[in-house]
């Protein structure tokens, strides 16, 4: 965890944290976090004396999620972070058990199943979204997105030219229709846009393609009878399939409906 602030202000480190991804029911992205094994450091340090008081709150914070050689895999900002409790930890006599109260908007329910994958090394296979719940899907999305760079990394953008498969036995909304092109594009668990506008930048940024590349996608009839959503485009309004298909078009992708 480090100071949003100030880079060089490292609040420590912890071998587990629990909580993060559960919403408390009386707050929208309000969170209760258990930082289990925790050596901190810095500002997180100075408010750990101070509990039950105004200077117990620390502030905001950028916390990482590590890999088993301590690698970042991702971050997530973190708000208003308090320190509630204070226990010696079973880890470690120099260690500490904190409790924290903070918040956090992105760390969606259902995401740390997925993180647990990309430590594991096991999101490397097909259709791993495939019976997630429409909750499940925004959750992979998020890990795609904030994991994109770790994942990524040493791996060139394809060049243009390319041609990609989406399979549309499984879009059955909007959210299946990104983690399907996501991975088509960047290989299980890979990310290319979770939002029309993400799609837009995705295709102008090169996140994993080069345009112009052709997209054949596959049982397209049967994923335009799901993504029939009304979306305003314009001074009218289309279909979600057709305004996906016109994006794509538009940056210079040939899309084959098969």
């Amino acid at each position: 965890m480090t100071s949003d602030e100030d880079d060089s202000d490292f609040w420590g480190f912890a071998h587990e944290a629990e909580g993060l991804f559960t919403p408390l029911p009386d707050g929208q992205g309000a969170r209760r976090v258990h930082l289990a094994g925790c050596l901190p450091t810095g500002g997180l340090l100075q408010s750990v004396g101070h509990v039950g008081s105004r200077r117990a709150t620390a502030g905001n914070a950028w916390l990482g999620l590590l890999d088993g050689d301590g690698v970042t895999m991702g971050s997530y900002f973190v708000g208003e972070v308090t320190v509630v409790d204070v226990q010696p930890s079973a880890r470690d006599a120099g260690l500490a058990d904190l409790t924290l109260t903070l918040w956090c908007d992105n760390a969606l329910p259902g995401a740390d199943r997925v993180w647990e994958w990309v430590r594991a090394g096991q999101l490397n296979h097909t259709g791993m979204w495939h019976d997630l719940s429409p909750d499940g899907k925004r959750a992979w999305l998020s890990v795609a997105l904030w994991a994109r760079t770790y994942r990524q990394q040493g791996k060139p953008h394809a060049p243009a030219g390319q041609v990609f498969t989406v399979d549309g036995r499984h879009i059955v909304d909007e959210d299946s229709f990104y983690c399907a092109i996501g991975e088509a594009i960047n290989g299980p668990g890979g990310y290319f846009g979770w939002n029309l506008d993400a799609l837009d930048d995705c295709l102008l940024d090169g996140w994993g393609a080069t345009t112009p590349f052709t997209l054949h996608w596959e049982s397209s009839t049967e994923a335009r009878a799901q993504l029939t959503e009304r979306i305003p485009a314009g001074d009218d309004e289309a279909a979600l399939f057709d305004l996906i298909v016109e994006i794509l078009e538009a940056r210079g992708v040939n899309v084959s409906l098969r």
